[in-house]
Order: C-alpha cells, then structure tokens, then sequence
C-alpha cells in the first residue's frame, strides 16, 4: 500500500509540474501581446506601466505561487485519504474525534499565509489611495454614456465618446477607441478625481493598474505615473445601464515635448467656456 501510494503521489506531482509548466509557456507566448490592450488567451496582467502596477504584478506572482502549493497540497492529500481510509484498507473505522496538533496546525498555517499575505499587500494598498505631490491633476466625471475629462490647471475640458462601429477608422479597436483621448505626459505623477453625473461607474486602465469607483455624490482619488509611451485601453468595469459596454477609456501617454505640442491644440479646441465649466464644476 505504501508502494502505491508512493506512486500516486509521485505521479500527482509530475502532473502539478507539467500543469505549471505549460501555464508558464504560455503565459510567456501572451505576455508580449498583452501590453495595452486585452488579447484572446490572454493569461496573466497585461503589461504594466506604473509604480504601482510593477508591485501589483509582483504581489500577483507570490499569490500565484501560494494558491497553486495549496492546491497541490489539498490534491495530494485528497488522494491520500481516499487510498489510505476506502473501505478495503480500513474495514474498521478509527473513533478518533480529537487531535490537538491537528487543530493548532489548520488554523496556525492559515494564519500565517495570510500574514504573509498581508505583509505585501497592505503597503501597496496604502500607496495606491492617494499621490504624494502630483505633478498634474485631472478631473474625471462619469455620464451614461461617455467620460468627462477636466484639466484644471491647464484650463480645459472635453467629453470622450465611443467611436461607433461605422465611423472606425484604420488601426482602430471596436469597443475600445474614442474620438478625445484623455492625454498625459510619460513621467509625470498624475492624480485622478473621479465623480459621476448619474449613477455609480468605475474608472478601468488595466495597464495602469487604476480601477476606481465613480459614486454619486463624491469624489474619489487614485494616481499613476506612466513610465513609457503608448496608448492605453480600459472601460468602465461597474454596470451602469444598457450601454455599459459601449463606454470605453483611452489613456495616451507622451513624451514631455509631444505632450506640450498636444497641448497648445487642446487649449485652442478645448478650453472652457461657461456651460463646460458648469458640467464640470460638478466634479468639485
């Protein structure tokens, strides 16, 4: 009995090893297709850009690494069990009810896998609430169906809609392209207010690692700092209503120079004006 339960641990382990063996391969196969924008068999985070998004992405790697050993573990224990305690090897059955070092074992380990746990994720969670000395801020109202950007300091303010299915143009992405992008330097820390104007959304860059809740109401803050340039896709990800999924976001991040070219035209095409200041002040 031993021999075969010898075997079928061995062979349990073999099937774990080529399981994430091949998770490995093509996770590795997506990862250079996944840097903006979802792919199909995407595994793993899209590519990050941000501060926060590097530790994100570690902080995912560890919880990975931890869930697929528990599960390992619990198989391998399942298959014990069911050798060790089926009827024919066992015709009498144990009356045992209690086993202390049992008892301290399944509720001690837990324990400290969620310490560990917590020991990365409380820091990146407390980094991510609020920007420590933004470089930039905008302001991002939320409507039914279409996203509200404000850039305070620079004096202008447009709405980003949907481009519909008959208007796309060469190299755009059905359901993901916009006809005003929300524009940001590469570099530069920027601090996001979120509101909304209806009901409740949520502000979704996956690349940027930012998710954040837009509720009626109130403000809620989030930041990111993009270290490279490129076009960033994300939706509102909070059901709010029959077009919910025509209500993408598009992030373009610049180089500095680029940037401040882009920046003259927006403030000649966008600048405010007294009823998009109005729209806008809801976002105060």
């Amino acid at each position: 009995m031993e021999r075969i339960l010898k075997r079928v641990t061995e062979a349990t382990a073999r099937g774990a090893a080529a399981m994430l063996a091949a998770v490995a391969i093509l996770a590795v196969a997506a990862f250079d297709a996944s840097a903006a924008q979802p792919q199909p068999w995407q595994l793993g985070l899209q590519e990050q850009v941000t501060p926060i998004g590097y530790d994100l992405n570690e902080l995912h790697n560890i919880l990975l690494v931890i869930i697929t050993l528990i599960s390992v573990f619990v198989l391998a224990l399942l298959v014990y069990v069911c050798i060790r305690f089926k009827r024919s090897n066992n015709p009498t059955p144990t009356k045992t009810t209690h086993n202390t070092l049992l008892e301290v074992a399944w509720t001690g380990i837990p324990a400290l896998i969620l310490v560990v746990i917590a020991f990365y994720s409380f820091p990146l969670l407390y980094k991510q609430d609020k920007a420590v000395d933004p470089d930039m801020t905008i302001k991002v109202q939320a409507h039914q169906w279409y996203w509200n950007y404000q850039y305070p300091d620079e004096e202008i303010v447009f709405d980003s809609y949907l481009v519909p299915d008959d208007q796309l143009q060469p190299g755009q992405i059905r359901l993901l392209d916009v006809d005003n992008r929300m524009v940001v330097p590469v570099g530069k820390k920027v601090q996001v207010l979120v509101t909304t104007y209806d009901v409740m959304h949520s502000f979704f860059v996956p690349a940027l690692a930012v998710q954040i809740y837009g509720t009626p109401g109130r403000v809620n803050e989030t930041w990111f700092q993009v270290d490279k340039s490129g076009v960033y896709y994300g939706q509102c990800n909070q059901i709010c209503g029959i077009d919910h999924s025509r209500m993408p976001i598009v992030v373009e991040a610049l180089e500095q120079d680029a940037y401040d070219a882009w920046l003259v035209k927006a403030k000649e095409q966008f600048a405010m004006n007294p009823s998009a200041t109005k729209v806008a002040s809801v976002a105060d």
